[in-house]
Parts: structure tokens; sequence; C-alpha cells
């Protein structure tokens, strides 16, 4: 695979990332950069498949994978606003629904140790309790339990930088890839929204499969655009 290393690999740890591509200042890596595998990846809390596919790169790094990844947010709540509605970035009204987004943007940026942690219980919030993300209660109640100050957190969040981040990351992945949906994959020039129809089982290598496929097909068989099963498994 181009990019991948022989070399044994160790777990995953951030670093700032000198490039800043689509101006995300950090990375999740394990490796120098000459050896690893670079992608980015969109999120947004709400979406399951954004779920899975978080689960299976972040089982994947814990396992010792070579990757350097980009989380990048995305907000679906953007892509189908009404026409004539404004921007949610905009609408103070819509800024609820944005929550729990800053935090993982705060997350990302001000404890990157703690990043995948967070960023997978706030998924679990959402879809293996029923939470709503936009309750600033759990959120909080979340980020004590992973011994971070909710008010620090929601104090930077007062502040408007992640706002203003969220809303350039956001921009960028759709200005410069087209970016419509999440999860969507972008490897080097090449971008694909990837539904993952399952979680991972705790084997680190079938993850690691799984996101190497990804990749793979990204960069080899560009020709490829859809592929879908016409029937879904039990």
């Amino acid at each position: 695979m181009k990019g991948s290393s022989s070399r044994s690999l160790v777990a995953g740890r951030v670093r700032r990332n000198p490039r800043r591509p689509l101006g995300v200042d950090w990375i999740v890596t394990d490796l120098a950069p000459a050896t690893s595998t670079r992608l980015s990846v969109t999120w947004d809390y709400r979406c399951p498949f954004a779920r899975n596919a978080c689960e299976h790169l972040a089982q994947a790094i814990e396992g010792g994978a070579g990757y350097e990844i980009i989380f990048v947010p995305f907000a679906l709540n953007e892509m189908h606003r009404e026409d004539g509605d404004p921007s949610v970035f905009d609408d103070p009204a819509r800024q609820r629904d944005l929550v729990a987004m800053l935090v993982g943007i705060v997350i990302r940026d001000r404890y990157p140790a703690q990043w995948l942690t967070v960023h997978k219980a706030l998924f679990a919030l959402r879809h293996d309790e029923g939470g709503d993300l936009r309750d600033e209660a759990l959120l909080r109640s979340l980020l004590e339990n992973q011994d971070i100050d909710p008010d620090i957190v929601f104090s930077e969040i007062a502040s408007g930088w992640p706002l203003a981040a969220f809303r350039k990351e956001h921009d960028s992945a759709q200005r410069d890839h087209s970016v419509w949906g999440v999860p969507t994959f972008i490897v080097g020039d090449q971008a694909a929204f990837v539904r993952l129809m399952t979680r991972p089982t705790g084997d680190a290598s079938a993850s690691r499969r799984i996101i190497d496929h990804i990749i793979n097909t990204l960069q080899e068989f560009p020709q490829l655009n859809e592929l879908k099963h016409t029937s879904i498994a039990n």
C-alpha cells in the first residue's frame, strides 16, 4: 500500500501538523510522516456511520496502524437546511444544534491526548445512550467523566474560535473535495463517502484491514465511483 511501512508499529500518538491541510493544525500519528499513511475523515456526531468509521479508525490506531488522520468536522445541519434559511453557522437559534461538535473541536485542538477517547464517548452519548447532543448538562457530565473541566471547554466555545474553525473546515471540505456527507474519507486528491455497516469487534487487525481497503481503493481504483449492495445481510 502506498505510504505504508514494514516497520513495527506502535500505539498512536498526537502531534502538531506542520502542513495544516484543511486548516487543521494537529494529527493523530504513530510514525514519522515519511512512513505513515495520511488521510482525512469528516465527522458529525449525529451520524451512526460516522460513529462506525470513528470506532474502526480508533481501534486500528490503538492496535498500531501507521495512520496520520485529520479529523474534519462537517455540519449535516448545514447541508440539510431549507432554501432561504440562514447558515447554521450564522443563526443564533441553531447554535445549540452545534454544541457537541464545538465540544469535540475544543478537545481535538486543546486536549489532543484525550481526543480519541472523548470522540468515541460523544458518539456513544448519542448512539448507545440515546442522549441529546444539544443538552449542555449531559456534555458537561461526559467531560467530567473524562477528567476534563467543562467550564474550561465551554469558555473556549464562548470565545468564538471553535465555531470559526468549524465553519472554515466544513467550507474547505465542501469547496476542495465536494464533500456532502459523513464519513467522507480523503486521501490525496481522492475523496469518497464510505458507509461501514458494522462496528469493531475488538480485533484491531480486522479494523485495520477495513481502513486499509478503503485507502487502497481511493489510491488505486479511482474509477470505482459507486459500489452498493442491493441487500443488507442480517
